[in-house]
């Protein structure tokens, strides 16, 4: 397996207010050996390592990171620190109740202990447990989550609650909300400062952690043989935790797609966020496919994001996942359309990112065909911050061959239903891409969607919650 190079991509107000000064650990460089090598020091990786660490505290773990812990997916997201009920059809749909279930239940307690996390180590990401406001901006989207309410009810959970159109609206700051249910076990974070503060407890707990080392190359066998710039490492087990960039290994990129989407955080507001009515430090999303995904921060400002959908041909990670015009142009737009009282006020920072999305927005666990010691984790389809913990463990148990319910969890092994092959992925794709926004913006406009456009936008992998 080989890897082309890729430059890092821009650095996010996250990753810049945490640490504007960022020190690198020193690449790789001469002959290693490990027990288990990590690739990726994002979230998925980093939880991998810690959770490795905890069952054996002696056991040689090595992180290799092709930028910084946080540059990628880690550092550039919305920090929505979410469950898995809004997926609870998706589970359903290839798990017994009894798994979907406890995976549900284990993704909402993750919440928590994430929070219990950051307490014990010191990190101050700003954890904020104050809940998901999941929200329809016009009528078509309206009682869009009652297909998943029922489902959760069938299940025997009520994680929901539904509100009042005055609720949503006071809570939101915006008339523009017209439903919505709230989901109170959800959090925000710093994500930034997360994925940082992990990584300073995994080097804490006896993890090497090499930043700017690219993997060039990945000779399977018994050892793995990772090759960088300047060194290489031989070991018994290899985790692959690289999230959208899996998509340079053709095995892997055939079960998802990366597709783009971008953050416009403003000026800081003051007491305008009080007078508007916002102040209970609610994560909103609205119900487009298309997901606007707004949250306010420690210092008063709101970043909002929008699930674009960009696409790059072959999948190559190039300048739409890092600074998106068009991307930004469509977030910029939805932000002054559900706040229009903020016209006046800047827009500080903007930057895109990818996001590996598969077609049912879950993912999945395996191994490399004809290598059991080559493991991987991808799919998180834009909610990763909290499922990564469950990601962690289970690419923990793999690696150390435990037998246990996360290696055997539904997950792990599941049939994924493919993306088709270039070009018909890029160009297909970006067909239905059109037809989503064609639709999406004659919904909120109140009128009715083209019938073509409604049919191609059937087309598209499900989104972050499953919609009636």
């Amino acid at each position: 397996m080989k890897f082309p190079a890729v430059a890092p991509l821009k650095r996010s107000f996250w990753l810049q207010s945490v640490e504007p000064a960022l020190q690198p650990s020193p690449a790789l460089q001469g002959e290693h050996c490990a027990d288990i090598v990590i690739v990726g020091g994002g979230f998925v990786g980093l939880w991998t390592a810690l959770t490795i660490k905890e069952h054996e505290p002696d056991c040689r773990v090595m992180v290799l990171e092709q930028d910084v812990c946080g540059g990628g997916a880690s550092g550039r997201n919305g920090g929505f620190v979410m469950s898995w009920w809004p997926k609870i059809q998706s589970l359903t749909s290839f798990c017994s109740t009894e798994q979907a279930t406890f995976l549900a239940r284990s993704a909402e307690r993750a919440i928590g202990e994430l929070g219990e996390f950051c307490q014990q180590h010191g990190i101050d990401a700003a954890f904020r447990q104050k809940g998901w406001l999941w929200t329809a901006t016009c009528e078509a989207h309206v009682d869009a989550w009652n297909g998943t309410l029922a489902a959760c009810e069938r299940v025997g959970a009520r994680p929901f609650e539904r509100l009042s159109r005055q609720e949503v609206a006071r809570r939101t700051g915006s008339a523009i909300h017209l439903a919505g249910v709230l989901e109170r076990s959800n959090a925000t974070v710093q994500p930034a400062a997360l994925v940082r503060g992990m990584r300073r407890v995994a080097i804490n707990a006896g993890v090497q952690i090499h930043e700017g080392t690219p993997v060039h190359e990945i000779q399977p066998g018994r050892p793995v043989r990772l090759i960088t710039a300047n060194g290489c490492v031989e070991a018994a087990n290899v985790v692959l935790a690289t999230n959208a960039w899996s998509s340079a290994i053709p095995e892997l990129a055939k079960l998802f797609v990366p597709v783009g989407s971008s953050i416009v955080v403003t000026q800081p507001l003051g007491k305008r966020l009080d007078d508007m009515g916002w102040s209970g430090g609610e994560a909103i999303t609205d119900s487009q496919l298309l997901v606007d995904y707004y949250r306010t921060t420690a210092d008063g400002r709101i970043a909002f994001g929008k699930g674009t959908g960009s696409l790059s041909y072959a999948s190559r990670m190039g300048t739409v996942f890092s600074e998106d015009a068009e991307g930004i142009g469509l977030t910029t737009a939805d932000l002054r359309r559900t706040y229009p009282m903020l016209e006046d006020v800047g827009v500080s920072h903007a930057w895109s990112g990818p996001i590996d999305r598969t077609y049912d927005s879950l993912p999945v666990f395996n191994h490399i065909d004809g290598s059991d010691n080559i493991h991987y984790g991808i799919g998180w389809s834009g909610n990763g911050v909290g499922p990564s913990r469950l990601g962690g463990r289970i690419l923990a148990s793999l690696a150390l061959g435990r037998n246990d319910q996360w290696s055997s969890c539904a997950l792990v092994g599941r049939r994924c239903k493919p993306f088709p092959p270039e070009p018909v992925r890029y160009l297909g794709g970006t067909l239905v891409r059109g037809s989503v926004l064609r639709k999406e913006r004659a919904e909120l406009r109140g009128n009715k969607a083209n019938r073509l456009d409604v049919m191609m936008a059937g087309f598209a992998p499900a989104g972050l919650e499953d919609k009636s």
